[in-house]
């Protein structure tokens, strides 16, 4: 930690609902701020609501080789771990990445991390994957179509012939046309800590979170539609996109906080 630079405060300028540059995020995430993260996840809640479902998908597919691209403070990866498979962690925040590599010594496993952003994810990560994961609604860090598009294309590159991709996303949907709801029982299951946006439109949903020591924080985040997501993974290239919401397939009436896309990079010949 003593190498990083280290950022206390966020600071969004004097209008803070016109920051809307994928470059913010790495500046959002201040060490106070990654050091409350896990209040507001709460490993053990989390672990319960998903009842390990991207490790029996991940199973049921043959994947042992993981690149977890949003590690955030190392859940998923440790879960990953635990469950037997091979992880590699990957952030575009320093300090999100101390703090994985820090929980993860605290489970006894040690992480092979790397900083890296999306956008030139082969540059930074080198190899080939069985499946590559970005979840906790990270992928919302991206603000312009050209960086989610080059982000889905540096996924698929770095997937083997048959690798898949795990993606999810809050249900921007609902909140933009019904306004904010959440059950908060799968993602952020944290007690005493309050997590909803302040302000929303069609291309920005800046996230308040609140903590039990009345500390605030935000999060500028682009609000992704369901049916934009599927379409450009399927325009990258994945031919395969299966969908859950709060990790249940029938989720059309259910208006889930969460969406969860399962996309297979195997190539499907037009007869399949």
């Amino acid at each position: 930690m003593n190498e990083l630079k280290v950022k206390m405060k966020q600071d969004y300028g004097s209008n803070p609902t016109t920051v809307r540059q994928t470059s913010k995020y790495q500046e959002e995430y201040v060490h106070p701020f990654v050091e409350k993260w896990d209040e507001l996840i709460d490993w053990e809640a989390r672990a319960a609501g998903e009842q390990e479902f991207f490790i029996k998908e991940l199973k049921k597919r043959g994947k042992k080789k993981i690149l977890d691209v949003a590690t955030g403070t190392g859940f998923h990866s440790v879960q990953l771990l635990r469950a037997g498979f091979q992880v590699w962690s990957a952030d575009g925040s320093p300090m999100m990445l101390a703090k994985a590599f820090q929980n993860a010594r605290q489970h006894n496993y040690l992480l092979r991390t790397v900083q890296a952003d999306w956008r030139w994810l082969n540059r930074d990560v080198h190899g080939r994957f069985d499946a590559i994961i970005c979840l906790g609604n990270s992928f919302t860090h991206l603000f312009s179509e050209n960086d989610r598009r080059k982000a889905l294309a540096e996924f698929y590159s770095a997937l083997k012939h048959d690798g898949v991709l795990i993606i999810d996303h809050r249900n921007y949907d609902v909140i933009l046309d019904k306004g904010f709801r959440s059950k908060h029982t799968y993602y952020y299951a944290g007690k005493n800590v309050k997590a909803e946006p302040e302000y929303v439109d069609e291309g920005l949903a800046r996230f308040r979170y609140e903590f039990a020591d009345r500390s605030v924080y935000h999060l500028n985040m682009f609000p992704l539609r369901e049916r934009y997501v599927r379409r450009l993974l399927g325009e990258v290239g994945f031919q395969r996109i299966y969908s859950y919401g709060d990790f249940q397939e029938t989720y059309h009436t259910d208006n889930p906080d969460f969406f969860i896309h399962i996309a297979e990079k195997k190539y499907l010949a037009n007869d399949e």
